[in-house]
């Protein structure tokens, strides 16, 4: 039970996520403008891009440290992830459909949270637990 705190917020947010990805199609709101700038791209970017941050920071809590190879881990899982959330909307979600594009936004969400969890750590914003106080 220890090791849930850590991975809390995340599974919260993997959980929303998956919510969010498979409301049926007519409650997915809408507007010309929304299309023009590719909102859907978007949402699929920042809602990867924060699922992986939430997993980095969680595993940077439980170890006090990350390696590349767990980033990468990480960010290819939550590749799969879309993709899988792109398969349920095809054959179970009502009014979804598959989307490659989707996809592709959430690969490039999930190196961007790579990116901004690297940087938040660079810039001393996370600490390891292990680090002393001050």
């Amino acid at each position: 039970m220890r090791l849930i705190r850590y991975y809390l917020p995340a599974i919260i947010w993997i959980l929303m996520v998956l919510y969010v990805c498979t409301i049926p199609g007519e409650k997915v709101p809408t507007s010309p403008f929304f299309e023009k700038i590719h909102m859907d791209k978007i949402v699929h970017f920042s809602l990867f891009g924060c699922t992986v941050l939430l997993l980095c920071i969680g595993a940077y809590r439980q170890k006090g440290m990350i390696s590349k190879t767990n980033l990468t881990l990480i960010a290819i899982a939550a590749s799969f992830y879309g993709l899988a959330i792109e398969y349920i909307q095809k054959y179970i979600a009502i009014h979804r459909s598959f989307d490659m594009n989707d996809v592709a936004a959430d690969t490039l969400g999930a190196i961007g949270g790579i990116i901004a969890f690297n940087l938040i750590r660079k810039w001393g914003w996370l600490k390891s637990p292990s680090a002393p106080n001050k």
